[in-house]
């Protein structure tokens, strides 16, 4: 699964695009402004983009109107066909939000329950009492997403409603060409909706990739006839609370505790999509105390298994904080900003892309104290350590390392291990070791030059 080998990136479009919150029925070509951004996508190293919502909707594309129209302020379906036609032509995949649980109040079907009530051929898609009321006095309740009531859920248990979101898909692949669907709020859709969708999309693209939202119990819905992938929340949550307590042992527990070598490990072998940030959290550079850790959280995310999705403006340290509204998270920006930040991710997307040890290897942990860890990712091909310190005094480690040198993966410089591992706070490092036929390790450890290794803090190995 191509997936599996990638990088994403994450663009909120209506955000991205600088949109009016409110659908105003007016067209505007906004989504071409993201050919724009391609040259900077490549430079990050990310291979596929995953776009949130942008089909027509009421307000912040969660509320779909019509499954089949992109959203008016964003442009027209033959503008984003465009675009699609341009990312793969920059061999970047196009992963789509599908908000299949709910629809906005100006979704057509629901309207036309408002207009006929009991009369309408579509009561039964949603869950309705024509004995109550809503929030919106309509004459009739409702069931909302988790009592939001611009959000009308679906009757999943409909097969009309499922033939309609189906052919949706169908729609989007035969004429968008798009790689993949991010599934909104996967963990509210049952496990019948998600078979009948895997059969149905593996039946008109190869590799096609599912991925779902999920903030508990991620392994319930991966599956071979469910989904490919799910959001990492735990991990998100353990990663910058580690940095900011420097208490290291709490990533490493839930790193172990899901993919460890023990046998009652939750998601061995599993591939989860890790993040720092997304559209409804805080930026990463708002989150963490020290903004030097901001270099060190990319290369945990990088290095742990998963599949490292970076969210747009992130990239270069943008700032923005969830108690100040949405809107603040989803803003847009006139141009992306090529840093030293930017460039570290690049390096760090890189090395994940062309490791077969970080995209399909093993966990364990090495060294671990409070503010430093050293861990291994290991598959029959290589052997990959990764080294953070997120103290703010030099460190060294001695540890058997079976080998004698390793070779940085970014700089192809040599380090001999005979004095173990020294390395300064704010570390960059990484590296990886190939396995011979007769099963010997003969790692070669990558790591930056001591100038730079004391500027920024982190450490992978590739032979």
């Amino acid at each position: 699964m191509w997936a599996y080998e990638s990088v994403f990136y994450q663009i909120y479009p209506l955000g991205f695009c600088g949109a009016p919150f409110e659908n105003d029925g007016v067209l505007e070509h906004r989504i071409k402004k993201v050919e724009d951004w391609i040259p900077h996508i490549k430079n990050l190293e990310t291979n596929a983009i995953y776009f949130s919502p942008l089909f027509e909707s009421d307000t912040h594309g969660y509320n779909t109107r019509d499954y089949k129209k992109i959203d008016v302020r964003l442009g027209s379906n033959e503008d984003f066909k465009e675009v699609c036609e341009k990312l793969h032509e920059a061999d970047i995949k196009v992963v789509l939000d599908g908000v299949f649980n709910h629809v906005g109040r100006g979704f057509w079907a629901f309207q036309d329950v408002l207009k006929n009530r009991e009369a309408s051929p579509y009561v039964g898609w949603f869950y309705i009492n024509f004995g109550g009321n809503s929030n919106y006095n309509d004459g009739l309740w409702y069931e909302g997403w988790e009592g939001n009531f611009d959000l009308v859920k679906l009757n999943l248990g409909n097969e009309e409603v499922v033939q309609h979101l189906l052919d949706s898909v169908k729609y989007w692949i035969e004429y968008f060409d798009i790689d993949g669907i991010r599934l909104d709020v996967a963990y509210l859709l049952s496990h019948d909706f998600l078979k009948r969708l895997r059969g149905h999309c593996d039946g008109l693209k190869a590799d096609f990739f599912l991925l779902g939202e999920m903030i508990y119990n991620e392994g319930t819905v991966i599956a071979p006839d469910m989904l490919h992938s799910a959001t990492n929340y735990e991990c998100y949550k353990g990663l910058y609370s580690s940095f900011n307590s420097l208490n290291m042992y709490e990533i490493i527990h839930s790193l172990l505790r899901e993919f460890g070598p023990e046998k009652w490990s939750l998601y061995k072998g599993m591939h989860l999509l890790s993040f720092v940030d997304n559209h409804d959290v805080s930026r990463i550079a708002s989150i963490l105390t020290n903004e030097k850790h901001i270099p060190l959280i990319y290369a945990m995310c990088f290095g742990m298994p998963g599949i490292p999705c970076v969210y747009y403006g992130s990239e270069w340290g943008a700032l923005a904080d969830k108690k100040d509204g949405d809107p603040g998270l989803r803003k847009s920006f006139d141009a992306p900003v090529e840093n030293e930040l930017s460039e570290w991710i690049g390096k760090l997307a890189k090395a994940k892309k062309g490791s077969d040890a970080l995209n399909y290897g093993t966990f364990s942990s090495v060294v671990l104290t409070n503010q430093q860890c050293i861990f291994e990712r290991r598959t029959e091909k290589e052997r990959v350590l990764v080294a953070i310190n997120a103290g703010d005094t030099p460190y060294s480690a001695h540890f058997d390392a079976r080998s004698g040198q390793a070779v940085d993966l970014i700089t192809g410089k040599l380090h001999d291990f005979g004095g173990g591992v020294n390395w300064h706070p704010i570390v960059r490092c990484s590296g990886r070791w190939n396995t011979y036929e007769e099963g010997n390790m003969n790692p070669v450890y990558q790591i930056d030059e001591i100038k730079e290794v004391s500027e920024h803090g982190v450490v992978i190995y590739e032979r």
